[in-house]
């Protein structure tokens, strides 16, 4: 039996963790999700078992609260990207101690996470401290994949598991990033929308010995000439409003003049022109955007064919809907294409806000050199389902990282890893949350 006082040592807990290859597909993740399933029983933790597929389960463990508060989620999966093709230093499923930091796959997504949130859950239990509300930690399997089998699972067939949630905490969000020689703490409010299109070219066909000019393939080089070379209108959305002023009132000029200026949609694109190497990071969040990501068309390469489709990873700003998108692409196009909604994961219409205060609290305390920022996320996590069911997530894993530590560039690729000290440090401000979050 796994022995509960391992939270006191949450470096311990994720190299555990690691060595559970969840590569995902296919997941696997039953064997993980036991062990935490035996670790929490061990401490006399309440848990249950959901699942889909019975080796991609999904661990609801329950510690009461005294009731002055609603439930708080926790949430946080333990499935991970492949390795396949890349070059580690290190064995990514060995969660090795190197130099301070604990090194595999998962490590940062989001194994790490899971680590600390479990290790303040036990802490809480073991200790015998009653939370303001009830504290249900959810462990969950496939959100690499979609969440078929683990978030979508739950919100869609059981439900009543998350009666009165009104806040939830996960990934992404309370790691460090240094903007202008400042330290931030990004706590996600809010992450764009999956908005995933089908763009159809048609045209004449015939033998490949006789060239078509206008064809299907002809208009397919011009629509992906127009969206490499154009960008969607830009939006000012609250959240990213909230998110650049901050940022902006915390560092000098003319870093400070550039991102206020950024809120301009008229000066925009100008302003991004500057940015340099952080153009990407703010981008993002200012427009809609598309990605081209699979092309299909012809069977034979002596038959020019008739219609070529082509996909879009769509991701849409908070707050708006997929006819907006169509739209907006509509108008850049033209009248050569049919645009095709093939699936939209809403979120929220806006983020609800009454918990941040509190958590950037926490991080003040814990950094009194870091300022808390909300963020906007431009991908999605599990919040998206949990959103489905009146659930504010918040991205909050705090990391206090070296500030050569690259975060974001460190997630999915070679040589994952995080500080022990990190581990550590995020326990220690969930576990504050875990006694004052009412």
């Amino acid at each position: 039996m796994p022995d509960p006082t391992i939270y006191k040592r949450p470096f311990q807990l994720l190299q555990h963790l690691i060595r559970f290859n969840t590569t995902n597909p296919p997941g696997n993740e039953r064997a993980c999700v036991q062990y935490l399933n035996d670790l929490l029983q061990a401490a006399g933790v309440e848990t249950t078992i959901l699942a889909k597929d019975e080796n991609r389960p999904n661990l609801i463990a329950r510690l009461p609260g005294s009731g002055t508060a609603p439930p708080l989620l926790m949430q946080g999966h333990v499935d991970v990207v492949t390795t396949a093709n890349q070059q580690w230093q290190h064995d990514p499923f060995a969660g090795e101690l190197i130099d301070g930091m604990v090194w595999g796959r998962g490590a940062l997504d989001m194994k790490g996470g899971v680590a600390m949130m479990v290790a303040a859950f036990l802490k809480m239990q073991v200790e015998g401290i009653t939370p303001p509300g009830d504290l249900i930690l959810t462990i969950l399997s496939d959100e690499e994949v979609g969440g078929d089998f683990g978030a979508k699972f739950l919100v869609e067939e059981h439900p009543e598991q998350f009666a009165n949630v009104q806040f939830a905490i996960g990934e992404f969000g309370g790691f460090t990033m240094q903007i202008a020689g400042q330290t931030f703490y990004p706590i996600m409010v809010a992450e764009k929308q999956i908005c995933s299109l089908k763009l159809t070219m048609r045209g004449p066909g015939g033998h490949g010995s006789s060239p078509i000019q206008g064809g299907a393939m002809g208009k397919l080089g011009r629509i992906l000439t127009k969206l490499d070379q154009n960008r969607l209108p830009v939006h000012i959305t609250p959240e990213v409003r909230a998110m650049y002023e901050a940022i902006a009132a915390n560092v000098a000029f003319p870093t400070s003049l550039i991102l206020r200026l950024l809120l301009n949609p008229s000066l925009t694109n100008q302003m991004l022109g500057v940015l340099g190497n952080m153009r990407p990071q703010f981008d993002a969040l200012l427009r809609h955007t598309v990605s081209p990501t699979i092309v299909q068309g012809g069977h034979k390469i002596n038959v020019i064919p008739s219609e070529v489709s082509l996909q879009l990873d769509g991701r849409l700003l908070p707050g708006y809907q997929p006819q907006d998108l169509i739209a907006e692409l509509s108008a850049l196009l033209g009248d050569d294409v049919e645009i095709e909604l093939l699936a939209h994961d809403p979120g929220p219409p806006a983020a609800n806000m009454a918990l941040f205060d509190t958590l950037a609290v926490i991080l003040r305390r814990a950094d009194p050199n870091g300022v808390p920022i909300p963020l906007v996320l431009p991908a999605v996590t599990d919040a998206r389902h949990f959103a489905r069911l009146g659930i504010q997530t918040y991205g909050f894993l705090p990391m206090q990282l070296p500030p050569e530590f690259n975060f974001s560039a460190t997630i999915h690729a070679a040589d994952e890893r995080i500080p022990a000290a990190a581990l550590e440090f995020g326990t220690a401000a969930i576990f504050e949350l875990l006694t004052r979050f009412g």
